[in-house]
């Protein structure tokens, strides 16, 4: 039977029941309007605040960076006319006294997310899971007025969309080229904003078969202000998505992920996807419990991280001197070799994809900040001296288990001919059973917020999402952010 026949055979009186049985976007409509709050773990839920807690701080550490502002400044929300809200839209621009429409502010706060590289990310997913979502919900929820619950229910939703979809086609997907923070972000920010607007199983199928449409995203990008526009963009299509949907907007949503020339075959081609995993491993846990969210500890690729906490052991245990350095090797897994191997990194967002540099600045400092990513930095004299003494390679089976793809070795040869190596087989954070202290947790948002807010409202800001469950106006955050502006 051709895809075209099994679409038709579905439309012709089907029942909800044989959409669900048929359709991929019927299941997962069906299992997103099911959630209910009172059902979810206390580890789904703690989790989430620490998805919200994380994905809030860098996304006002990075309001002000050149890809949101310019946004920004394209829609025309920086003129003074904007600082009111709307009578109807009011959504804010956070870190900023700028308010505009909903999918403005999705649009704007989802690219800022991203702006730093310093968001979540997630081992199925195979990119950044909290980005996607969260700047669609908060600005749905200033519109909308809905409960904090209501907002981590949602959240939990489209998270488990967007990853149980990713473990349907990747890594191929991911190897291909594609950015799955953008190709698959998308279907979770549209299934969250869906269940924020109470959409029946109809309307959320519908929404995301109209995100299919708006899914993007590729490597070549990687390294400019288009990344993290990917995701600014999916935050926006998603919201739209599931606003049409309610208003009555067609889409195909029997065959959008099935069809002939669907999602599945357009995007990985077949015998490149298996969209029975989604349906058998759906909640079985709840993917944000895990393997759980990775929160970063480094303002950069997540792929160099695992080199980067080798380098850091490194510099703790013997403070090079760099002049003495004879050579720099570096070992990660092949599929992250590719887009982080940057030998001389060219520009800012540049640095923040190359593993050699990384690695060099932590060898150098112990640490690597939200600083270290201006031209004074990476094209400091002492950097340019170090940048061409490093190799990166790919690992092969005989240095790591061939299913881990985030380990890493790094080895300094120095002058003396002394070597001292370092390995790690994940980096600190990166599954909930290596998660971080809530102490670097706050640490880190206190580190965040800080560059926009006063430090009553980093506090304030705190507090409040410590204490979300009871918090009635899920919008109410950004009162904080607005009231609290340095």
């Amino acid at each position: 039977m051709n895809q075209t026949t099994h679409a038709n055979e579905l439309a012709a009186g089907s029942t909800l029941q044989s959409k669900i049985e048929g359709s991929l976007a019927y299941f997962f409509a069906d299992q997103v309007v099911r959630m209910r709050f009172e059902d979810l773990s206390p580890e789904a839920l703690t989790w989430a605040c620490m998805g919200i807690l994380d994905t809030v701080g860098v996304t006002l550490a990075g309001s002000h960076e050149p890809c949101a502002v310019l946004i920004s400044k394209a829609l025309g929300l920086d003129a003074a006319v904007k600082t009111q809200p709307h009578p109807i839209t009011g959504a804010r621009v956070w870190g900023h006294p700028w308010v505009g429409t909903a999918l403005d502010a999705a649009y704007i706060n989802g690219t800022a997310a991203h702006a730093l590289d310093f968001d979540d990310c997630n081992n199925t997913m195979g990119g950044h899971p909290s980005a996607p979502i969260l700047p669609a919900l908060f600005a749905l929820a200033k519109v909308h007025h809905v409960s904090a619950k209501a907002l981590m229910l949602a959240y939990i939703a489209g998270f488990e969309v967007e990853t149980k979809l990713a473990m349907t086609v990747n890594f191929h997907h991911y190897t291909k080229g594609w950015h799955p923070t953008a190709t698959l972000g998308v279907f979770g920010a549209a299934a969250a904003c869906a269940k924020l607007l109470e959409l029946d199983v109809e309307q959320t199928a519908v929404a995301l078969a109209l995100a299919a449409s708006s899914a993007a995203g590729i490597k070549a990008n990687f390294g400019t202000m288009t990344k993290p526009m990917h995701v600014g963009r999916c935050a926006r299509e998603g919201l739209m998505a599931a606003m049409l949907a309610k208003e009555g907007y067609t889409a195909n949503a029997l065959s959008v992920f099935e069809h002939g020339q669907g999602f599945f075959e357009v995007f990985n081609g077949a015998g490149f996807y298996a969209p029975e995993k989604a349906r058998s491993h759906w909640a079985k846990p709840w993917d944000i419990v895990e393997p759980g969210i990775a929160i970063k500890q480094y303002p950069c690729c997540g792929s160099t991280h695992p080199a980067v906490d080798c380098a850091i052991e490194l510099f703790q245990e013997h403070r090079f001197n760099s002049q003495e350095i004879e050579r720099i090797q570096i070992w990660i897994h092949t599929r992250r070799l590719t887009h982080t191997n940057r030998p001389m990194p060219q520009s800012e967002l540049d640095a923040k994809f190359s593993v050699q540099y990384v690695v060099v600045r932590a060898l150098l400092e112990g640490r690597v900040g939200i600083g270290h990513f201006e031209p004074k930095d990476f094209q400091s004299d002492e950097v340019l001296a170090l940048l061409p003494k490093v190799q990166a390679e790919a690992y092969d089976d005989s240095m790591f288990e061939p299913s881990n793809h985030f380990a890493a070795r790094v080895s300094v040869t120095l002058k003396s001919r002394n070597v001292y190596t370092k390995e790690v087989l994940q980096p600190h954070g990166r599954t909930s059973q290596n998660p971080l202290t809530t102490e670097q947790l706050k640490a880190k948002f206190d580190l965040c917020a800080q560059k926009v807010l006063t430090p009553q409202g980093v506090d304030l800001a705190y507090q409040w999402i410590e204490s979300m469950e009871s918090q009635s106006d899920a919008g109410s955050l950004e009162d904080i952010f607005a009231a609290h502006l340095k």
